[in-house]
């Protein structure tokens, strides 16, 4: 490889660790990204990029002024790599390298998207390499438009753009392969790397038609196999990243190293919005290993030669605070502001037919309200990012599920191009979408522009991370719903007080007042109520929200599923049988709602004290339905025995990696069912560690089945629908074992006991 093509290549990542971007590219535009690849490509001899957008493919590339097009002897051996666009590069040592452009934080991703190119071009899986994108337009989530992982559409997003790259691939070399031998390319097969012609008993890998493949025309409209040609999608295949993480060797942020690197931790206010006031620099920097102690734009930064030595001069600042007015702000507060102005009416999110006049001729009516709390994100690795500013250029080295916002970012902070700051992506700890945000990310990048050079790995201690999140909303909910003589729902009112999310992250999104994340899961309830209104208070509290796993679903499907067995015990319905009966509109719902009650042994009798409820939800274009089984004790504690999940999330590329997301989507709802809350006294959070925010621990874990139903249909999201479902199964549980309502999570033990 030349000097040029080395360097390029350089740029484009030439480790794991060095450029994922985890991204959804359905359509890939012919910009910065593609023409870094191409120039890389040509330096090394590869002259072929393939587009797998949304049908538009351009034509071959051809070799620039003065470069020498490729002309292989018949029996001299390969040299050259072929790249298929974006996504694919076969060398001519056989190995097959799929560029991923999603970030991994645990989900799968580094083993589904290359499962989808490799069983389309019939490659040698044992051969498959991942290797992590760079920030550039082709990898554009198509779902939400910028480069980023999120909001379950990892394979959603690319699906047909992985599948046609590796079947654009198959095509060109099958007609190198034809070319070669001169026989008809449809007289050809392929299969685990190698083309094959049956004919005259020819056989060629694909690491030996590299060179040839790279100058055969481009197909614009490639045949991609039929579900009972697939060979890897739908396997169980083993996660490529199994062993380097079971070996300890998967970098994440928080392990970088850099030659000179320092580390920094950041003194901050523990109120939201509060500034520096008074802090000893002096101080700080006589703990020995201290270098450097300044102010940032979100307080002081300590930069030494190690963490603990950062940590002491921290803590020797003795800063003091300008606390500012949310100060004054507590939960409590919060509360009582949200319920009062739950009396008046919202804007409306949605109406269908005459509520008021639906509830006064009900047989029975049923007020209610529902609340929850903030909510941290708690992710295994706390905020780190790893930051090197030169006058030239940016580089970062962070764990994010957002690269071209934080590469944004950066180059607002630095004063450079955009195109002067790469975003190097490591695997992730947890991100749940708290690792969407870019404020770690800038904070790194303005402590390292005050030390022009020097590497800088930020570090946050669990303490920062608890207290300085952007959390799930707080919610508040009112309702009043009416049953007709037949004991079937007649009204439904529902009026939601939350913070908005979007107001701040997409402020062009808020339409008429109404946030859609903060209403998502309430609006379109599935059970074909006549009266339905659904309205929506702004409520902003101080409080810096975020998006969190499942987002606005996780809130609102706990109200409206909790609620829906209110009026089923008002009419004196069995919840499962009303489910089935009412559900309107959506028959794969239904169907998941029949699956889970058939496998979760619905109607089948328990022992005093226990419990089954139900639940079902529609999020990320999947369906899921869950079965809990609850014990509760005298003293009103709760212990989830078993919960069955049944889902349909159309096509799957890997069960394994569905049934772990499953899985932990559960696990991390219940969390917040039983377990965890975010509190604020006087502008800051109570919780400061797992100690006072508690987890799900492994002695409290359910057993869990997974029923995932086949299907045909476009693939849906696989990480957060079956959060949902899970905190008004148990609800619904606990109201079947004890006869008490549960309107508030977490679930206090002092609610139940007898």
């Amino acid at each position: 490889m030349s000097a040029r093509a080395s360097r390029l290549f350089s740029r484009w990542g030439r480790s794991r660790p060095q450029t994922p971007a985890r991204l959804d590219a359905r359509d890939a535009t012919p910009e910065l990204g593609r023409r870094l690849f191409v120039q890389a490509s040509l330096s090394a001899g590869a002259v072929l990029v393939v587009g797998c957008g949304g049908g538009e493919t351009p034509p071959p590339t051809t070799p620039p002024p003065g470069t020498a097009a490729p002309t292989a002897k018949p029996d001299a051996p390969p040299t050259r790599p072929f790249a298929a666009g974006a996504w694919i590069r076969i060398a001519p040592d056989e190995t097959v390298t799929v560029v991923v452009d999603k970030s991994e934080m645990g989900q799968g991703v580094e083993t589904s998207l290359p499962m989808l190119a490799a069983d389309e071009m019939d490659a040698d899986w044992s051969r498959v390499k991942m290797e992590f994108a760079p920030v550039a337009p082709e990898y554009r989530n198509t779902i939400f438009g910028s480069q980023g992982t999120g909001g379950s559409t990892s394979i959603r997003a690319s699906y047909m753009p992985m599948r046609t790259a590796g079947a654009a691939a198959r095509e060109m070399l099958v007609a190198a392969a034809a070319a070669m031998w001169g026989v008809e390319a449809a007289t050809c097969t392929t299969e685990k790397g190698a083309v094959l012609h049956a004919a005259t008993g020819k056989r060629a890998t694909y690491g030996s038609l590299t060179e040839k493949a790279a100058v055969m025309p481009v197909p614009k409209a490639p045949k991609l196999k039929s579900p009972a040609e697939f060979k890897l999608i739908g396997t169980r295949v083993p996660r490529l990243d199994a062993a380097v993480k079971a070996a300890g060797k998967a970098e994440f942020s928080s392990d970088v190293k850099r030659p000179g690197m320092m580390i920094a931790v950041i003194a901050r206010s523990p109120v939201f919005g509060g500034e520096a006031k008074t802090f000893d620099t002096a101080a700080a920097l006589a703990v020995k290993g201290v270098k450097q102690a300044f102010g940032i734009s979100s307080g002081v930064a300590v930069v030494a030669d190690s963490y603990w030595a950062a940590k002491k001069g921290a803590l020797a600042l003795k800063a003091t605070w300008k606390e500012g007015a949310n100060a004054s702000i507590s939960s409590e507060k919060l509360t009582e502001a949200a319920a009062a102005l739950a009396k008046k009416p919202g804007k409306v999110a949605e109406t269908k037919g005459d509520v008021d006049k639906a509830l006064k001729g009900a047989a029975k009516t049923v007020d209610a309200v529902y609340t929850l709390p903030f909510q941290a994100h708690a992710t295994m690795e706390p905020m780190s990012c790893v930051a090197e500013v030169r006058k030239d250029g940016c580089d970062l080295w962070v764990g994010t599920q957002g690269q071209e916002s934080l590469q944004k970012a950066a180059a607002k902070v630095t004063g450079l191009p955009v195109s002067s700051v790469a975003v190097h992506t490591t695997y992730l700890g947890g991100g749940f979408g708290r690792r969407f945000e870019t404020d770690f990310g800038i904070q790194a990048v303005e402590i390292a522009k005050a030390m022009p050079g020097v590497p800088i790995k930020l570090l946050w201690s669990r303490e920062d991370d608890m207290g300085h999140d952007f959390y799930r909303p707080a919610s508040y909910s009112a309702l009043k719903g009416g049953v007709g003589k037949d004991g079937k729902p007649v009204a439904w009112s529902h009026r939601i007080v939350a913070p908005s999310i979007f107001s701040r992250v997409f402020p062009n999104m808020v339409k008429e007042g109404i946030d859609h994340a903060a209403v998502e899961g309430a609006v379109e309830m599935p059970y074909g109520t006549p009266n339905v209104r659904v309205d929506y208070h702004m409520h902003e509290t101080g409080v810096p929200v975020g998006f969190w796993r499942s987002v606005g679903h996780s809130i609102n499907a706990f109200v409206v599923e909790s609620f829906f067995d209110e009026l089923c015990a008002l009419g004196k319905q069995d919840p499962f049988e009303a489910r089935k009966a009412l559900i309107t509109g959506q028959p794969r719902l239904k169907a998941v709602v029949e699956l889970a009650a058939a496998k979760g042994d619905w109607g089948k009798p328990l022992d005093k004290g226990r419990g089954r409820g139900i639940a079902c939800h529609h999020s990320f274009g999947t369906f899921a339905a869950q079965v809990a089984e609850v014990t509760v004790s005298d003293d009103g504690k709760v212990k989830v025995d078993r919960v069955v999940c049944a889902i349909d999330l159309g096509v799957v590329v890997n069960p394994d990696t569905v049934e772990a997301q499953v899985e932990s989507a559960i696990v991390y709802g219940l969390t917040a069912a039983l377990k965890s809350e975010i509190t604020i006294s006087g502008g800051k959070v109570d919780q400061t560690n797992f100690h006072n925010f508690k987890l799900l621990s492994i002695a409290e874990m359910p057993r869990i089945e997974v029923h995932i139903v086949p299907s045909a249909e476009p693939p849906g999201g696989a990480g957060e629908p079956a959060t949902p479902p899970i905190a008004p199964a148990v609800a619904n549980a606990i109201f079947a074992a004890t006869g008490k309502r549960v309107r508030r999570l977490p679930i206090k033990p002092a609610d139940l006991k007898k």
